[in-house]
C-alpha cells in the first residue's frame, strides 16, 4: 500500500516517530479502517456475546460504532445487523 508521504512527514515532525515507525502507524490505521462491515459487524458481535451482553444492547451499540466511524456505512437497522450476524 501507498502511504501519504506528506502524512509520514507531519507525524515525524509532530510525533517524534521516525519515517519507518509513521508508514507503519498509517498502515495499520488504514488497514483497521478498511474492514468490510460485515466483518466489522460479526467481529464486534462474537466480542460483545463473550461478556454476556444481550443481543439488543449489541445491535444498538454496533449501529453506534458504525456511524462513529471515519467512513461510515449507511445506516443499518436491527434487522440489516441481525442478518449479518445469523445470516
Amino acid at each position: 500500500m501507498a502511504v501519504d508521504p506528506d502524512l509520514v512527514a507531519h507525524l515525524t515532525r509532530t510525533a517524534g516517530l521516525t519515517a519507518a515507525e509513521a508508514a507503519r502507524v498509517v498502515e495499520d490505521v488504514v488497514a483497521f479502517h478498511a474492514e468490510p462491515v460485515e466483518e466489522y459487524v460479526r467481529r464486534r458481535h462474537a466480542h460483545l456475546k463473550t461478556y454476556g451482553v444481550r443481543n439488543p444492547e449489541i445491535f444498538a451499540r454496533v449501529a453506534e460504532e458504525l456511524a462513529d466511524r471515519v467512513v461510515a456505512p449507511p445506516p443499518l437497522s436491527e434487522r440489516q445487523l441481525r442478518r449479518i450476524v445469523y445470516g
